[in-house]
Formats: C-alpha cells, sequence, structure tokens
C-alpha cells in the first residue's frame, strides 16, 4: 500500500443504485448497512444516497476522505450521525463545531500528555488484573459482556480515580442503553422516529438523565474537595483557557459522556472481535503466545512493556483495520463547495467510513484477510486510508489512551488464557453506530507457558 499522496486523479460521482420511491436508499441501508456501504465504491468516488427526504453523499476515495477530515471548517462536525450524537455527547470534544473545538482541545490536551500515561496505565493494568482476577479454567463467558465490563472499569479508574468504588458506578447500565439508542437513531433515519414514546425511546430518556445526575454528584464532589486526583476528571476541572475561563459544569459533563465512550465502548468492541480473530487464526495466537511468554513471563503486562509487544500492538492495528469500531461519520457542509469536481451545496451531508476503506482491496491487499504482518511495511499509510481514529486537526485525542488499554487487556489476559469462541454459531456485528459483536460466548483454557 502506498505511503505517499494519492496522485491527482479523476473522480467519479453518481447517484447509487436501487432507491425506492419515497423511502429512497433508505431500507437498504438499514437492513445490510456494512454491505450497502462497501459497495458503494463500485459507483463512484463521491455517491448520492437518498435517506427518505434527506440527500446525502458518501464519500468513498481516501483522497476524498483526507479532504473532509482536514479542511474542518468547510466540513465541519454534523449531518446525520453527527446530529444525532450530539443528543448524548452534546457540545463535546468529538462533535462540537470547528469553531468550538481549538478552546477544547487545547484545554483537555494536557490529560493526555504522554508523561500522564504511565499513570493510566498502571490504573489499567490493575484494572484488567481484578476483572478478570475471577476467573476460572473451563468458564464460558459471554465475550463482548466481559469486555464491556473490564473497559468500564478501566475508564471510570482513569476519570474518577478518587471515588472509591469506581468501577461500580452505574455508568455501565447507562452507558449501554444510550449507545443502543444512539444506534437505533443513527439506523433509521427517517425524522420524528426518536421522539415516538416507544419503550426504548424512554428508556433512552431516562439514561441519558440518570448519566447526568451521576456526573453532576461526582463534579460536585470534586470541586468541593479541591483536590488533583491525578485523573482525568481533575484535570478536566483544573483546564483553564488563554483567558483564564475554565470549564463549566455543563461543559464537563459533555466531556466525561464524550471520555466514556470511546474508552468503554470502542475498546470493548476492539477487544471482542480481536478474540474472534485470533480464534480463527491459530499460527497467529501461537506466535503471540510465544511474545508474551517471552515478554511477561507469566505476570501482567505493565507500561514498559509496550515497546515489547509488537506483535500485539500490531493485531490490535489489524483488528481496527477489520472492525472500525465507529464504522461511519458525517459531516456537514458549511459553504458551496466542490469536493472531487463535484459540486456540493452548503448544508449537505456528507458520510464517510472508514469500514469502507479499510475493506478497499486497492489500498488492502486482501482485505478480508486478518494479517497483523502487513503493518510491519505499512507504518504509515497514505492519508484517509486508515483512519479509526480520524485524521488532522481532529484525530481522536485519546488515540494512545485506548491502544495502550487495548494492548495491555490483551497481552495480559492471553498471557494466561486463550479464548475460543463457542464453535457453530457465526458471529455478526450489531447493526448500530458502533461496529460491535452481538453477543457471543466462549470458553476460557488456563494456558500452561
Amino acid at each position: 500500500m502506498s505511503t505517499h499522496m494519492f496522485p491527482t486523479t479523476r473522480f467519479t460521482a453518481a447517484t447509487a443504485p436501487g432507491g425506492l420511491p419515497l423511502l429512497g436508499h433508505a431500507p437498504a441501508f438499514v437492513r445490510r448497512p456494512l454491505a450497502f456501504v462497501a459497495g458503494l465504491p463500485a459507483h463512484g468516488d463521491l455517491v448520492r444516497l437518498r435517506l427518505g427526504p434527506l440527500d446525502a453523499y458518501v464519500a468513498c476515495h481516501p483522497e476524498l476522505v483526507r479532504r473532509l477530515l482536514t479542511e474542518d471548517r468547510t466540513y465541519d462536525k454534523g449531518g446525520l450521525v453527527l446530529d444525532k450524537a450530539r443528543e448524548i455527547f452534546g457540545d463535546g470534544l468529538a462533535t462540537c463545531p470547528a469553531s468550538a473545538h481549538r478552546r477544547q482541545r487545547r484545554m483537555l490536551q494536557p490529560a493526555f500528555h504522554r508523561d500522564r500515561l504511565p499513570g493510566y496505565a498502571a490504573m489499567m493494568a490493575e484494572e484488567i488484573a481484578g476483572t478478570t482476577g475471577s476467573w476460572r479454567d473451563g468458564d464460558v463467558v459471554d465475550v463482548p459482556a466481559a469486555m464491556y465490563r473490564l473497559t468500564t472499569a478501566v475508564t471510570a479508574r482513569c476519570l474518577f480515580a478518587a471515588h472509591e468504588r469506581a468501577g461500580s458506578l452505574p455508568v455501565h447500565e447507562c452507558m449501554d442503553v444510550i449507545t443502543r439508542g444512539v444506534g437505533r437513531r443513527v439506523m433509521m433515519p427517517l425524522p420524528g422516529a426518536d421522539r415516538i414514546p416507544t419503550p426504548g425511546n424512554r428508556r433512552f430518556l431516562r439514561a441519558r438523565q440518570d448519566l447526568k445526575e451521576i456526573t453532576g454528584r461526582l463534579i460536585a464532589d470534586y470541586r468541593a474537595a479541591r483536590t488533583d486526583h491525578d485523573d482525568l476528571l481533575s484535570v478536566l476541572l483544573g483546564a483553564e483557557d488563554e483567558d483564564g475561563r475554565g470549564l463549566t459544569d455543563a461543559e464537563i459533563h459533555d466531556q466525561v459522556v464524550t471520555f466514556l465512550l470511546a474508552g468503554m465502548e470502542t475498546t470493548a468492541a476492539t477487544l471482542s472481535w480481536a478474540w474472534t480473530l485470533l480464534a480463527a487464526n491459530p499460527a497467529v495466537r501461537d506466535r503471540l503466545h510465544t511474545e508474551l511468554d517471552t515478554v511477561l513471563d507469566g505476570r501482567p503486562a505493565r507500561h514498559e512493556d509496550l515497546p515489547a509487544l509488537q506483535l500485539t500492538a500490531r493485531i490490535v492495528s489489524e483488528t481496527l483495520r477489520l472492525y472500525p469500531p465507529v464504522w461511519i461519520l458525517s459531516r456537514t457542509v458549511t459553504a458551496d463547495t466542490r469536493l472531487g469536481g463535484h459540486r456540493v451545496p452548503a448544508g449537505a451531508t456528507i458520510l464517510f467510513s472508514p469500514y469502507l476503506l479499510h475493506r478497499r482491496a486497492d489500498l488492502f491487499p486482501c482485505p478480508d484477510r486478518f494479517d497483523p504482518d502487513r503493518w510491519l511495511t505499512t507504518a504509515r499509510p497514505a492519508p484517509g486510508t486508515y483512519t479509526p481514529f480520524g485524521l488532522g486537526a481532529r484525530r481522536c485525542i485519546g488515540d494512545t489512551f485506548g491502544t495502550t488499554e487495548a494492548v495491555l487487556a490483551i497481552a495480559t489476559i492471553a498471557a494466561r488464557w486463550t479464548v475460543t469462541p463457542t464453535p457453530g454459531r457465526r458471529i455478526r456485528p450489531t447493526r448500530s453506530s458502533s461496529l460491535s459483536p452481538r453477543p457471543f460466548t466462549a470458553t476460557l483454557a488456563h494456558r500452561a507457558r
């Protein structure tokens, strides 16, 4: 795969075939979203969709995606996916408009400075060991649920270290309902569907309110204590902009919810998929065990082990390529422009999909094959090609935090356990805005080194 900018090319634009009267492409998008999106490059580099009454464009070429992600004044956060996400995250770092992003980014960057990472990694290692400490040889576990519990404990600990039982806070239950609710809203693009008083919508609203009350109590407790607990919430409370202004409680709530989702849902999905890929590729799994036996010698992984866990890190990169947790995103065009030689009007929604890009055979040879060693020669893919964390000024601020957590979790667990999914059942992704696997079980077998 190329590691340089793409050469000048003639981009093509077309309307996707198969649209239905009134509904357009919405039924196909809802029924088989991944297959539908992955098939769009065959129709052009910029493909127009009709989703009910909404028109949208999908950028299928990496150079167009690079422009979307780096020209954030023209292609601002918004559109079908982001507008739904704002119902949860408000104007947090991941969803705020470009006009607010620079201030927020500067205020929050100290929370993810490299000097803080060893401290976070120590908390991660403790929570990983504690969460898996009750596992026994022969146990059958629900893998996505177990990984979600693990990442919940890690994220809550790194956010709220001062809370004596951070991992037991009911954020798990709230975020589970909320993420499912956001997924339904994104995958049901027809206007007004989220305002119908269905049981699912009522649960969503109640969970959103419960989470707001939990974070409100924590913020009030931290403000009263006036102590730096060396955690993420302490950094948020102490952050100031160039004018000496701090974040309001409402702004801190939005950032906390953003960090919760990024730390819990996305990392749990990555870990869950990793176990399925390793089980289906025993030769890679055997090499992983050899690396872990050599580096760890039977103990849990620590921050200082990261440079030596090279295969483990490539496994994380390859899992993120095949199953990017945030598989579809959107932007709003702020002014009439041309993208790929095609006129796009102000106010238009443009979608892009890391899943689509990562499965293009012209960018990743044998794209459906799990091959961690492809990253031995492709350390820096061309911009817009590999985008699990975004690109440019709006690249995920917690990318190193998340990959560190995933590497430590895989290393610590695989050093002691072989995770074998129950045979006879195909593991499928959920139909949601987050590319998580549907519930599946696996048997734990204790490894003798």
